[in-house]
């Protein structure tokens, strides 16, 4: 298994993990509370937004990371 192959499986693994958050928070908002085997995603999410905004420099970084990491970026 090549290098490409492997790169590509990972990408399709994390496009169906983003897909999976995004219906748990929609699906979440909709019925309100914790949902079963999505948990308290709102919650989660809610809380980690929380503790950027309090880390002050430190947080403003971690968020320019994980933007860049779910950012578009064509494979090399």
């Amino acid at each position: 298994m090549n290098i490409g192959a492997i790169k590509s499986a990972i990408g399709a693994l994390i496009d169906i993990g983003l897909a999976l958050l995004a219906l748990a928070i929609v699906a979440s908002l909709l019925v309100g509370g914790t949902l079963p085997f999505f948990g308290a995603v709102v919650g989660n999410i809610s809380a980690l937004v929380d503790s950027l905004g309090k880390g002050g420099l430190v947080g403003l970084i971690t968020l320019g990371i994980i933007i860049w990491l779910f950012s578009a970026r064509s494979p090399a």
